[in-house]
């Protein structure tokens, strides 16, 4: 009779992938008291992990003794521990967004089959700092370095939207009444010429949840650029998408701009932006 053997690095294997059940149930409740929007009762905080109220407690004595929890003594309600704070910051502090950007640009060309790129607020203004060229892509006279105009680009709609007021505002002020005086020297009809026409295309980019451009800044090409917030909800930088009209699906509900959303999205939440 044969007697099968595990090898002591098959055992170490699986017991790595069975985890600790406990910890994975536990963190049901981190989850949802991270989630909600303030302290919440044992049964409320229970209920939404999907436990009972005495499997939680158990829990919830644990995690105050490590500081992950603590319970206010007069409402007996639950909140997240200093402790949750700590690692939140640390966590923070390594996190890389244009790496984690690049990262994730490989699935998404594969759903999308288009163009993909990724740009930062430089000193000069909305910048591309990573290009990932699609095989079938119609050759577009982009590169790195390459400084986006703010109202013929998708790009540069995007960050005219979304930088808000913090860094860079000014100089994106600056840069757009530079394009609106040239828009109107040479008499163009496809970017805002006025201030009134930069407001009503800043608030149309912000409903829409990215900036869109078709046959605006190249003859033949069009694109949509969607935003990335960090945790304090400032624009990090945008995702960009981009092909020809002809193939792109240029719809801002479509299958392009949809996916480029959900991908960044996704993001800006790892990123640890919540969205109200």
């Amino acid at each position: 009779m044969t007697v099968s053997r595990t090898a002591p690095e098959d055992q170490d294997s699986d017991k790595t992938r069975a985890g600790i059940q406990s910890v994975e149930v536990g963190f049901a409740l981190l989850e949802v008291l991270a989630q909600a929007e303030g302290p919440l009762m044992l049964r409320d905080l229970a209920a939404s992990a999907g436990m009972s109220a005495a499997k939680a407690h158990r829990y919830l004595v644990s995690f105050q003794r490590l500081g992950l929890v603590v319970q206010d003594n007069a409402s007996t309600r639950y909140e997240l521990g200093p402790a949750t704070l700590r690692l939140g910051l640390a966590t923070l502090s390594r996190l890389d967004a244009v790496k984690m950007a690049r990262e994730r640009l490989p699935a998404l060309m594969e759903k999308t089959g288009h163009t993909l790129a990724i740009a930062v607020w430089g000193n000069h203004g909305p910048t591309l700092v990573h290009w990932q060229e699609s095989p079938l892509a119609v050759p577009v006279n982009l590169r790195l370095g390459d400084v986006m105009p703010m109202l013929s680009s998708a790009t540069g709609r995007c960050f005219a939207a979304f930088i808000g007021n913090g860094v860079g505002a000014d100089r994106a002020r600056a840069m757009i009444e530079q394009e609106m005086l040239l828009a109107r020297k040479l008499g163009r009809t496809d970017v805002p010429t006025t201030a009134a026409g930069v407001r009503e295309l800043v608030e149309h980019t912000r409903a829409q949840g990215l900036g869109q451009v078709v046959n605006v800044l190249l003859p033949g090409i069009s694109g949509f650029c969607a935003p990335v917030f960090d945790a304090d909800g400032h624009l990090s930088l945008g995702v960009v998408a981009l092909g020809s009209s002809a193939t792109l699906d240029t719809q801002p509900r479509g299958t392009v701009a949809q996916q480029l959303l959900s991908m960044t999205h996704q993001l800006s939440a790892d990123l640890g932006w919540h969205r109200a």
